[in-house]
């Protein structure tokens, strides 16, 4: 049994409220108790008989406080780079002449199958340490750059067994077979739609928490999306689906028919989204980054006035977007989507925790796991103006990772 008191807190940010002059008792992995440091209690029943016992006491400095940050929407396993397509679309070039010089999606499938496994895992392992040493404690992390029945599988089983690992965070698994139809099965889209159906099953049982669908023009129609997430959902995956991303097709309709746990970017949401969103209580993932390379900003605010639910997620992948630092995506949310700070770092803690259905996390209270991040500044405006602030230490579970 470990008990840990981290005390002089300057702010704390709870994910509900600010407390400032707080302090934190931490039993094992759990938060025995929060508050201001004026109310701290002689003993805990179950915890500690005398406050002057605990095992680890840490001043914080008067920094401020957090609970750790979560991503919740990630493509990290993958191999390869996707630089060059990258150059060519800064340039002006369009999707038809990135595909025909050998770039999109098919050419991380490529690579990523041809990657031998043990290369594969490092590239994984080394992105996931790098979100949590940036102060994100859990991880959506979606398969995708497989496109087979034992390598999406494989992939899940990956990610399983990576977070099982020192200096790993908590991963949240999505199945994403159905992020584009493969070249095997070219012009045999119906046939892929039925694979991928059917292979939710051996994903859940391999360890996956969703399943998502990518539905958008050149990808999967709302029809094909329906058959998918209701395969996963039969078998106990929370459906998730991206939702126009490139066009408006329907798709939050059916996020809502489905009961899906989010639709995620929806750039081109409408006024009939977002009530429809308000009106079933569909949370909707934003990613600042896609955003803005797409040069199509989603609705946040208004989605928001209309109490919509709001998480947020860097889209890190191959082709798009390299950013692990959920810090930096709370800034870009902040300058891009017109959101306050304390409504990204909402979205970046409860909200996420609450998408990815999980609601041990995300928030700084009696009971809930102790993953905290003490940031390298005195208040939460910083995430305004750093573009990246940089956390001075993190806890997760109640043990320092740096």
């Amino acid at each position: 049994m470990t008990v840990r008191l981290l005390t002089n807190i300057g702010r704390l940010w709870t994910g509900h409220d600010v407390c400032s002059n707080a302090a934190i008792l931490v039993h094992n992995d759990r938060i025995a108790w929060v508050g201001r440091a004026a109310d701290l209690p002689q003993s805990v029943p179950g915890v500690v008989d005398d406050i002057v016992d605990v095992d680890h006491v840490e001043n914080l400095g008067g920094a401020l406080v957090t609970p750790g940050l979560i991503d919740a929407h990630t493509h990290p396993v993958y191999a390869g780079n996707r630089y060059a397509e990258m150059a060519m679309r800064s340039n002006g070039s369009s999707l038809s002449a990135i595909t025909a010089a050998g770039g999109g999606i098919a050419s991380t499938v490529t690579v990523t199958r041809g990657t031998d496994p043990w290369t594969l895992c490092n590239g994984v392992r080394e992105r996931l340490r790098e979100w949590l040493l940036s102060g994100t404690t859990t991880v959506e992390a979606k398969t995708g750059y497989h496109l087979t029945r034992d390598g999406e599988l494989a992939d899940v089983r990956l990610l399983r067994e990576l977070e099982k690992e020192p200096m790993m965070p908590r991963v949240h698994v999505t199945f994403l077979a159905a992020h584009v139809v493969p070249p095997e099965y070219f012009g045999r889209q119906r046939d892929y739609v039925e694979a991928v159906g059917s292979w939710c099953a051996d994903a859940a049982a391999a360890g996956a928490d969703s399943v998502d669908v990518y539905c958008d023009e050149g990808h999967f129609t709302t029809e094909e999306a329906r058959y998918i997430l209701a395969s996963g959902r039969n078998v106990g995956l929370l459906p998730r689906l991206h939702a126009g991303v490139h066009s408006r097709r329907g798709a939050v309709q059916l996020a809502a028919e489905l009961g899906c746990a989010s639709a995620d970017l929806l750039h081109h949401a409408t006024d009939e989204d977002i009530a429809v969103l308000a009106r079933y209580g569909i949370p909707a993932v934003v990613c600042p980054s896609t955003a803005l390379q797409s040069g199509t900003i989603p609705p946040v605010r208004r989605m928001i006035s209309q109490g919509v639910p709001i998480a947020l997620g860097s889209d890190h992948n191959p082709g798009h977007c390299g950013i692990t630092s959920m810090s930096l995506v709370i800034s870009l949310a902040i300058a891009a989507f017109g959101m306050s700070v304390g409504q990204a770092l909402r979205a970046a803690t409860l909200g996420a925790a609450t998408v990815l259905g999980t609601p041990d996390r995300g928030v700084l209270a009696p009971g809930r796991l102790a993953d905290i991040v003490q940031w390298d500044a005195d208040h939460e405006g910083a995430f305004a103006w750093a573009y990246g602030l940089k956390p001075k230490r993190v806890w997760s579970g109640g043990t320092p990772v740096q």
